[in-house]
């Protein structure tokens, strides 16, 4: 699952229907490098196939040949689906959390400072994380969904699903899988999960953590001393249109 330091509550429901046509929409992956403009604010958006559950506010720091590059800044805005008592996915069991009514929720980031990098082709993103003294801390590779990239209406998106299984990677290089336990207990509910071919999602892992242990791009050193630009002004609320309907494009096929 992405990584996620808690929750907080603030309902904010955002809707659910088919999407209109989006007008000069980017393509779905690969992305056409240069598409995106530095600085630019973007929103990065999680759903469950079909319902939108995870949304955060950052900025584009790059985009070329290895990918596009955002800036997701501790305190950026947010927004995070939980059940109507105020509890997250991660708060009670799976058979129990498809049972519940749900809201999205606002608030701000409340995690680290993350650099992510969502390269042109893959069912992958890849984060920078940095201690609250500014050093780089470690390595996540958050298992997903290929993203598709958006442009509607002045506003810039990236759409993907949680795959949940995910790895820690540290500065040595050493690693270890997250989430393990979660994917199995979800994978017991097709009917409900999003998560369709396990051993698909794991091989992506493994394929990443290859280039982990040969110290490849993007586990080389690069940008690990990554400093954001100051004049970006991280926007105090998610920007209009943050909850519309998720961008044509998706190969994602499933429940809910």
């Amino acid at each position: 699952m992405a990584y996620d330091p808690g929750s907080q509550a603030g309902p904010h429901p955002g809707p659910q229907a088919s999407p209109p046509p989006a007008s000069g929409a980017a393509p779905a992956g690969p992305f056409v490098p240069g598409g995106f403009v530095p600085g630019e604010v973007v929103v990065h958006r999680s759903f469950t196939t079909k319902r939108l559950v995870f949304v955060r506010a950052g900025h584009v720091v790059g985009h070329d040949e290895r990918g596009l590059r955002l800036w997701i800044p501790h305190g950026c805005p947010m927004a995070v689906e939980l059940s109507t008592d105020g509890r997250g996915l991660r708060d009670m069991p799976f058979a129990e959390w498809i049972r519940q009514s749900t809201v999205l929720v606002t608030r701000p980031w409340p995690g680290p400072n993350i650099l992510m990098l969502i390269p042109p082709a893959g069912a992958h993103s890849v984060w920078w994380f940095w201690d609250r003294q500014g050093r780089f801390a470690r390595w996540y590779i958050n298992l997903e969904a290929p993203a598709v990239a958006w442009r509607y209406d002045g506003l810039v998106g990236v759409d993907t699903t949680d795959h949940d299984l995910d790895l820690w990677v540290c500065p040595d290089r050493t690693w270890q899988w997250k989430d393990e336990h979660e994917l199995a207990e979800r994978l017991a509910f097709p009917e409900h999960y999003w998560v369709t071919d396990a051993a698909a999602v794991r091989a992506e892992g493994e394929r990443l953590l290859r280039l982990v242990e040969a110290r490849a791009f993007p586990f080389d050193g690069t940008w690990c001393d990554f400093q954001p630009d100051p004049s970006w002004r991280t926007p105090d609320t998610l920007p209009p249109g943050w909850d519309r309907p998720r961008a044509p494009g998706t190969t994602e096929t499933g429940p809910r």
